[in-house]
């Protein structure tokens, strides 16, 4: 199957979908960089090689807007905090998911790890977490307590899955949710433009890479 998008298209890919969600997207708002956060969600090896199970393609697509809007928050000294989806090798945490994937990500592999390019930083948080979302049962809000964050910013992978579902737990909790159209990735466009609808229209203002890195300069 053709990947819906890639790293020299997603530029006019982003303006459709910005475009199509627009009558829902209504809830325009102000970055604020000195309260804000860079989540980049699951962006590992198990989710980006073409052969895994859960080959994510607009993950490939979405690593040089990735890269820039990390190095954005990284010069204006803001947080930014990556997530690891892992399970035990024994599957101890897997519960219902055992069933529901084909294949699990297993904490220790080389699979797990980032991708090399995006690679945390050594003062750099990392939040490994079981289920989609990354408020679930981690450290994440006291993390961001701890250093007065009131703006989220939602990339990496999959759009409808963990990054969604992260988006929603960050609303639930009175953060303000930023969600670049252009940062983050799924299987199917279909997938990715619907969740574009679903955040815009209850849970978060969706906008792009370029307008987040600009308020962040």
């Amino acid at each position: 199957m053709e990947p819906y998008v890639t790293p020299e298209n997603i530029h006019e890919k982003k303006k459709k979908w910005l475009e199509h969600i627009a009558p829902f997207n209504t809830h325009e708002m102000q970055l604020k960089p000195d309260k804000a956060a860079l989540l980049v969600i699951d962006m590992q090896l198990f989710f980006l090689d073409p052969l895994s199970p859960s080959f994510t393609c607009g993950g490939l697509a979405i690593l040089p807007n990735l890269v820039k809007i990390i190095n954005a928050f990284r010069q204006a000294n803001r947080p930014v905090i990556f997530t690891r989806h892992v399970h035990h090798p024994d599957q101890l945490d897997a519960g219902i998911m055992g069933w529901w994937w084909e294949g699990m990500c297993l904490e220790g592999s080389p699979e797990s790890e980032i991708r090399q390019e995006l690679f945390p930083k050594s003062n750099e948080k990392v939040i490994f977490k079981h289920r989609y979302s990354a408020f679930y049962n981690t450290d994440l809000e006291t993390v961001l307590r701890c250093q007065q964050v009131e703006d989220i910013v939602i990339t990496g992978i999959m759009t409808n899955m963990c990054c969604e579902s992260t988006a929603r737990d960050g609303y639930y909790r009175d953060y303000r949710i930023f969600f670049p159209a252009d940062g983050s990735g799924s299987i199917t466009e279909e997938m990715h433009v619907a969740s574009l609808i679903n955040l815009a229209f209850g849970f978060s203002w969706v906008t792009d890479i370029d307008t987040i890195v600009a308020h962040m300069a």
